[in-house]
């Protein structure tokens, strides 16, 4: 088989685990037209190439009653400091970790569940910047988020009525964390919550949580998209996608903010949108397959005749990886 054969089975059979509720083999053979056998012997080949890592979701970060917060990090340090890299690695709310070309070296995207995380785990990395170098680094809050993981947010919107409450959290945390190359079973969730929750579960006056209740919650989540989709977190180079872009966007009139962000969460290129508090308010990750393809976008961007300027930084090295989303 050649290898582009090979690629393109490969990101079919990725698209296919991309979905709004998780995956049956039984579906997954009539969508491909593959046998049972043959899928499974195609996944267990992408595990073996580490082509793929593990299961997981993403979440809607406009859930209610509080939104997900995102943040972005800018540090500038040196590679004579690899007890940094290290102490960012270990704080839990880290998505992204990237070393990047320019005056920042580093770049990350953090995401919170409430403004009290955001602040103790800020006090942490101002403790571990205090000890480098430079000492030098940008916080970034994002305003409003338009697209995550390839997923755009308008097509998305939460009921009103909806709200996510405590035992809902630490559902979408083992749902999102705790998955491994096979998916993970409502039986499973079950036992985690009732084994490694013992705090929480004394919490709400309970002494365990059944499968029926955790089956009917993530319906509910599922049906209110507050889950996104299920996904598979994947290596991008080894599908061929080899270049990633962090690109600032600045219009030249700053009342259409919003709507250039809706047009441009259309564009398959970019994974992540946000809107951010600065002169180039608009922050997009970009995954291209090549060069050519980010020189593509970045054209149609100045062709709209809407964008006065953008700055794009470009990612050397992939330190931690937040990588499921949607292939186009």
């Amino acid at each position: 088989m050649t290898e582009a054969m090979d690629e393109f089975r490969t990101l079919n059979l990725l698209k296919s685990f991309n979905n709004k509720s998780k995956y049956v083999i039984a579906k997954l053979t009539q969508v491909l037209g593959y046998t049972r056998q043959t899928i499974k012997k195609q996944f267990d080949d992408l595990k073996t190439e580490k082509i793929i890592n593990n299961f997981t979701i993403n979440i809607n970060p406009n859930i209610l009653p509080i939104n997900l917060k995102y943040v972005l990090l800018e540090i500038k340090t040196n590679p004579k400091e690899p007890k940094l890299l290290e102490n960012l690695l270990k704080i839990s709310q880290l998505k992204i970790l990237d070393g990047i070309l320019g005056e920042y070296s580093l770049f990350a995207l953090l995401i919170f569940h409430s403004s009290e995380e955001y602040y103790q785990v800020l006090s942490i990395i101002d403790n571990i910047m205090a000890q480098s170098y430079f000492k030098k680094y940008h916080i970034i809050e994002t305003i409003k988020v338009f697209k995550t993981n390839g997923i755009e947010l308008i097509d998305n919107k939460i009921h009103p009525n909806f709200n996510v409450d405590s035992l809902d959290y630490v559902i979408l945390k083992i749902l999102q964390e705790n998955q491994d190359i096979k998916p993970i079973s409502t039986y499973e969730i079950k036992d985690i919550i009732n084994d490694k929750y013992k705090d929480f579960l004394n919490e709400m006056n309970r002494q365990e949580i059944s499968q029926s209740t955790i089956h009917n919650r993530i319906k509910k989540l599922e049906n209110n998209n507050v889950i996104l989709n299920y996904a598979l977190n994947f290596s991008p180079k080894k599908i061929g996608f080899r270049g990633k872009y962090l690109v600032r966007i600045k219009p030249k009139d700053p009342s259409k903010y919003n709507e250039i962000a809706l047009n441009l969460e259309k564009n398959s290129f970019i994974t992540d949108l946000f809107r951010i508090g600065e002169q180039h308010g608009l922050f997009a990750i970009v995954r291209v397959k090549n060069v050519e393809d980010y020189a593509e976008f970045i054209r149609d961007l100045y062709q709209s005749d809407e964008i006065e300027d953008t700055f794009t930084s470009f990612v050397l090295d992939e330190l931690k990886t937040y990588t499921n989303f949607v292939i186009y």
